[in-house]
């Protein structure tokens, strides 16, 4: 005979199962991590912060690295990464080319820690002395950005340039050989190129254009996974805060992951900001402002709307 008491204990075991089902499917076995040559990862992996967070949970945490964005972000828009750090243009270009993304968190940059830099015996000293030179850049880079931006600012067009665009080992070389005029680059290649090479800045991110920074995620995790990533922009928040403090611990983990001169690495590190916040209005607009200036020049296939890709993180929640 079945009794109420029956029908209420299977009713609540199957409520039991359904909610462990849907923790479970919120929690992801594996998160795979893009990350680029500097910033603050090999200390936030040292210290095995992440690992802690989503151990309990039996999320695995691997890490990725790429040599600059675009690759990064192709591999999140393919499903082999699920989350990653890139500048303010990748994510440009990868909507404009229909990727999967999202914009998760940013980190809002000091804009010294990115220049277009020459030789120190270089006869160009401004902005407006580009023309007619021939200038590296990572193409679809935050470089990229700068280069056209400082043009901009300089009364100058694309066609008043040789563009160069090469990876920054290839750029690295060719800077040094005099092979190309000017470099638009970002730390740590930058602090290397101004100890080991007396490189010159005509111009840093600052000085003309607001630049920000991104965590970004794959559509189809944010989507499944939405409390994960949550919890991957305030792990990666909290361990902003603490590297902000502590430069010193930042940079000899960096020396040691990379190989990279530890002068130099003090110098990216001490003029770097970590804080994570959300992606807001202010923004957003910055963002679109890269958006519609890329579309302008057609340097991509279409206008696009940032605001379209941008998932909303609440701190705490």
């Amino acid at each position: 005979m079945i009794t109420k008491r029956k029908v209420l204990g299977a009713a609540l075991s199957l409520g039991v199962l359904a909610a462990s089902r849907a923790r479970a499917e919120d929690r992801p076995a594996e998160i795979r991590i893009g990350t680029q040559k500097g910033g603050f990862f090999p200390a936030v992996r040292q210290r095995r912060k992440v690992e802690e967070v989503f151990k309990p949970l039996g999320v695995e945490i691997r890490w990725v690295d790429f040599q600059f964005g675009p690759p990064l972000l192709e591999a999140i828009n393919v499903g082999s990464v699920d989350f990653g750090y890139v500048g303010d243009t990748p994510p440009i270009f990868a909507q404009a080319a229909g990727a999967k993304i999202r914009y998760a968190a940013a980190v809002k940059s000091e804009g010294t820690t990115q220049a277009i830099i020459v030789l120190p015996d270089s006869p160009i000293r401004t902005l407006a002395d580009l023309k007619g030179k021939r200038v590296a850049f990572g193409r679809g880079s935050s470089a990229h950005n700068l280069l056209v931006a400082a043009l901009e600012k300089a009364g100058l067009g694309w066609s008043d340039i040789t563009p160069a665009p090469l990876a920054p080992a290839d750029a690295t070389a060719a800077f040094v050989k005099g092979s190309v005029d000017a470099w638009s680059i970002w730390d740590p290649y930058l602090a290397l190129a101004e100890l080991k090479d007396r490189a010159r800045a005509i111009a840093f991110d600052k000085d003309v254009h607001t630049a920000n920074a991104f965590y970004i995620a794959g559509a189809d995790f944010v989507e499944k996974y939405p409390t994960a990533v949550a919890r991957l922009n305030a792990v990666f928040a909290a361990e902003g805060e603490w590297a902000n403090l502590h430069h010193d611990e930042v940079a000899q983990a960096q020396a040691e992951a990379t190989g990279v001169d530890i002068a130099a690495v003090r110098r990216f590190v001490d003029r770097s900001n970590y804080r994570v916040v959300p992606v807001d209005g202010a923004i957003v607009q910055s963002q679109q402002a890269v958006a519609d200036r890329f579309a302008r020049l057609g340097l991509i296939p279409k206008a696009i709307n940032v605001s379209d890709i941008v998932w909303k993180w609440t701190p705490g929640s």
